[in-house]
Order: C-alpha cells, then structure tokens, then sequence
C-alpha cells in the first residue's frame, strides 16, 4: 500500500493534422488519502544553511539562525535529522558523528546549539552543499524512507562552475526533494530554478530576512504531509513515437528531463507526494509518412508508478491510452485544444516574465518593458491574477499608456519575478477559447519550426522570438532547466 489512491486522467486531442509531427497530452494525476490508512511515512530531512561572508551584514545570519532553529522544533520527533553549514565547502555541523540522527528532545537542544554556533566567512558553492546532503541521505537510503532538503543563500553560486553544479543536480536527481529560498536581493533565480526543478521542491523568495522563520516552519510541515517517497511517470511509446519532452504545468512549471528506461517503458521521475493534484503535458514527436491515415493508433501507454518499502516501483493507478488518429486530407483544419492552448500560453507567460528579468538586470530597459507588456497582457487574458497582481506590483503606466518598469524597481522584486514566472494556475471554465482556424502560424525564422499554437510568443525549438528577425540576438527568455 502507498498510503495515496492515485487517479490518472489523460486528455489528448485524437485528431492530427495530415501533415503534424507533433502530439501532445495533458495528464492530470490526483493523490488521495487512503480511508482508514495512517498516512505516515518515516522521513529524513537535511537542513543546509548558508553560512558564507555575505551572511554577515544586516543581521541576515542571525535572522537565519533562528529559521534554522524554528525548523528544528516544526520536526516530529523520531525524524531522522542533520544539518549542512556551507559557504565554499560544505561541513556536517550536526549530528557531530556525522550522518542522520533522529529527533527527540535532547537531539533538537543539540541541534539548535550548532546552528547558533555559526560564523560567517568564506563564499558560495551550493553543489557542494547539496553534494554533502546526499552524503548524508545515504546513511537513511531505505527505499520506503521520504528525503527532504531544505537551504537558503543569499547570494550567487560564484565558486564552482555552471557545469559543477549541473553534474552534482544530475546525481542528486531522483535521490531527495530539496526546497530552496533566495534570502535578501543578491542571488540569482535561475540558479535557484535550476535547483529547485532538477529536485522537484519549491523555489521563493524572501527578501525580508525576519520572515525566513515562517517560511521554513510552514516548509516543514508542508514536507511532513508527504507520503509516498517516489512516484514515476511510465511511458511504453509506440515505435513510430519518440519523446519530445515531459514539462510539468500546474501547480509550478517545471521541464522534467531525467528519464531512465525501466524495462520496456520510460520512467520519467515525479519527485514525492503529498495529498495533492498534478499535471503535466506530455509531447510526442513523429514522421507523419509513417502514420496510416484515419485510423486509431495507441501512440502511448501511460501508467503512474509508486515505489514500495522494498524498493520495487508498482503500478499506483490504472494505466492509461493517448489514442490519435492522422486525418487523410492535406490542409484540413484541426480545432485546437482550449486546454493545451492555455497550457501553451501559461509557458509562454512564464518565458516572458524570465525574459523581463534578465533584460532589466542586463540593463537592456526597453527590452524589458516590452517583454513587461507582453507578460501583462497574456496574465490578463488568463485570467492569472498571482502573476498580474505581481507584474502590475513592479510597474507604472508611462506617458505613452504603456505599462513599464518601475524607476525605483528592486533587484529583490526583480529576482521574484523570475522565480514566481513557474507559478500558475488553476483554469476559469471558459478562460481559455481556442483560436480561430483561419488564424496565421508564424513559423521561427531562425529555425523554421512551426509553433504548436497560434499565439506564441517563442519558438519552441531553439526559444527565438518569432517576430524577430533570424539574426537578431535573444536577450531572454531561457528556461532555467
């Protein structure tokens, strides 16, 4: 038993355009409590704090002290517990033995008497960091056993490279879940993104340093509902398929390319659950001359996977079909889908929001506020009132009527921009209406690729504007992953 009935639906358009390479899924996946079934699961949590010399000015180290200590008493006891202080190197601050230990009063005193003991001085190597935490998880590596992470920095991950930090991701993937918080204005939201997808936790900011406590007492009882440890996406693909990509799209976006093959399927990891809902679009990629025409054709086989006490991964719903069907008659128009338009458009809402971000912090000002313009106007058409309200929260109408970045703008509130670009939505009935067929699709110019909707912003391929010249540079949007 998981301790979650687990229910799958897949929403996929049948019908193909003659001439299509491309279909998509919408997989929605709703965790329930097993009736009558405490949903208790042993757990391991790893708290990381960042102890590099930044951490000095403002009272920000002592602010952190009392998150960490805050975070320690939210924990049940008997969780097994350790604590990472990093700043270019990482150290195992308790237990003193190294390891997990478990949580009960004496061990939290301890604990707590650690944290306090901090100093700041050195700078930031987070891989490092998250590379001492699966150190620590491996003492605890039980498959039945639920691993959790949680750190703060406040700055960028300035001693070790991009691709040292990729490599210790790529390990720690599928290994434990990790949350990550940006504290104050100077650190870097891709970096946090990057993290915080590979791992699948969650990334915020809190640019107030008093309100870390809150934060990391509501992140341990939110880690505390977790119930079933792994959960992984099965696809079994058709021979005339291949996977373009497994993107999640609600509650966060987030762009899932860890797959391992599991015997005859795919196994696209999911990260753990609590009681809660999910969904994701799934995109397959095809020859369209290798399709019969008007004719049903299982282009894939979805099945949700749970992993046991003992380590074995068991089917945790009923395996689902992605049935389509190419039509035989060149140019005839395909309606599309109202639910994997908005999809569509919540990523291109996201990219542009990125893209707002690394054009301010750029410099490059007007290049901001146009891709502003653009975000503000997709969040209004989504009806997305957390992004408006945040994109309308950085901006003043201009003489020209125009929506622009704030004068006095923050780097802080910038840097929130791009972190809160991942965060969507649940529909309005009727939000979102498909185009109309006889709409334009403007294919990239720098790449040819025709986009899946007709209101895209970017190409999907290669992430060029597609109402920019073929040799005009990106200035954003790219995604974090």
């Amino acid at each position: 038993m998981t301790g979650l009935n687990f229910d799958v639906d897949v929403d996929a358009p049948a019908d193909l355009a003659h001439d299509a390479t491309r279909a998509d899924a919408l997989v929605t996946v709703r965790a329930r409590p097993v009736a009558g079934q405490p949903a208790r699961t042993r757990s391991a949590e790893v708290l990381i704090m960042d102890r590099s010399l930044s951490m000095a000015g403002h009272g920000k180290l002592d602010e952190a002290k009392r998150a960490m200590c805050a975070a320690v008493d939210a924990l049940r006891d008997g969780t097994l517990l350790g604590i990472v202080a990093g700043h270019h190197e990482a150290e195992v601050v308790f237990p003193a033995t190294g390891g997990l230990a478990p949580v009960d009063a004496h061990t939290r005193q301890e604990a707590k008497s650690r944290i306090i003991g901090q100093l700041a001085e050195g700078g930031t190597a987070i891989g490092q960091w998250l590379a001492c935490a699966d150190r620590l998880f491996a003492s605890a590596a039980s498959p039945g056993v639920v691993r959790h992470a949680v750190l703060y920095t406040d700055g960028k991950d300035e001693h070790e490279t991009p691709e040292q930090l990729g490599s210790v991701l790529e390990a720690c993937t599928d290994r434990f879940v990790c949350d990550a918080r940006g504290l104050g204005e100077d650190w870097n939201y891709a970096e946090l993104l990057r993290i915080t997808q590979a791992l699948h936790g969650s990334a915020e900011a809190v640019v107030t340093a008093s309100d870390l406590a809150q934060d990391f007492t509501r992140t341990m009882r939110q880690a505390q509902r977790i119930v079933v440890p792994r959960v992984y996406l099965g696809l079994r693909l058709n021979n005339r398929f291949r996977l373009g990509f497994v993107r999640q799209t609600r509650p966060v976006e987030a762009e899932l390319t860890a797959r391992r093959q599991h015997g005859d399927e795919i196994h696209v990891p999911l990260g753990s659950w609590p009681p809660e809902t999910r969904q994701y679009q799934v995109s397959l990629r095809f020859d369209p001359d290798a399709l019969t025409v008007e004719e049903d054709l299982r282009a894939a086989r979805i099945t949700l996977h749970a992993e046991q006490s003992d380590g074995t991964r068991v089917p945790c719903g009923e395996p689902r079909a992605m049935v389509v069907r190419r039509r035989g008659t060149p140019g005839f128009g395909i309606p599309a889908s109202a639910d994997l338009t908005r999809v569509e458009n919540e990523h291109e809402l996201g990219m542009a929001m990125r893209a707002c971000a690394d054009a301010w912090q750029k410099g490059q000002h007007e290049r901001a506020d146009r891709e502003l313009r653009i975000a503000t106007r997709l969040a209004a058409e989504l009806h997305d009132t957390g992004r408006l309200r945040l994109l309308r929260s950085v901006s003043v109408t201009g003489p020209d009527n125009l929506p622009h970045l704030r004068p006095d703008v923050s780097r802080g509130q910038v840097q929130r921009l791009g972190l809160d670009s991942t965060k969507t939505v649940a529909p309005r009935v009727d939000a979102m209406r498909p185009p109309p067929l006889d709409d334009a699709v403007r294919p990239c110019p720098r790449c040819g690729t025709t986009p899946s909707t007709r209101s895209a912003t970017f190409c999907e391929e290669c992430g060029h504007r597609l109402d920019a010249p073929a040799d005009e540079p990106d200035g954003g949007p790219v995604d974090a992953s």
